[in-house]
């Protein structure tokens, strides 16, 4: 004898059957989220006054702020005092003038035949063919009955 399926599968009628179960967990999953309250996220801070600042407000407000907060202290940096004599720093300009006319001279003998006629190459001419050496052979008064 075989027994019946109908015999074999009496539920209470107390517990509800797995499909109602699962329809009933989620009404409540979706009653628990509010979903049918519209709350949203609330935008930035709430306005100090009446109603919110206008672009121009809120800049010259933000202009006002920064004008009464106080500066850091910035520390003032010294640059290093040349503690050169004159006659010293007169002899050392001459001598780079000398060696800056030496590297222009050989820019302008480096130069390729198919820039001579530039004006590049009458700059650097007119460098070279200045005479330094008058301006090395003068002595710079030293000062307070030195000389």
């Amino acid at each position: 004898m075989s027994p019946d399926r109908s015999e074999q599968t009496v539920v209470p009628a107390s517990l509800p059957r797995r499909a109602d179960r699962r329809v009933s967990w989620a009404a409540d999953a979706t009653a628990m989220r509010y979903v049918t309250e519209i709350k949203a996220m609330p935008r930035g801070r709430k306005p100090d006054g009446e109603h919110a600042l206008s672009n121009a407000e809120r800049q010259a407000r933000c202009r006002a702020r920064r004008l009464t907060q106080l500066l850091p202290a910035k520390p003032r940096t010294r640059h290093p005092t040349d503690r050169r004599s004159r006659p010293q720093r007169w002899d050392d300009a001459i001598f780079e003038l000398l060696a800056l006319q030496a590297e222009y001279a050989d820019w302008l003998s480096a130069l390729p035949d198919s820039l001579r006629a530039s004006p590049t190459a009458e700059a650097l001419e007119a460098i070279v063919d200045l005479d330094l050496t008058a301006l090395a052979d003068v002595k710079p008064p030293r000062g307070y009955g030195r000389d």
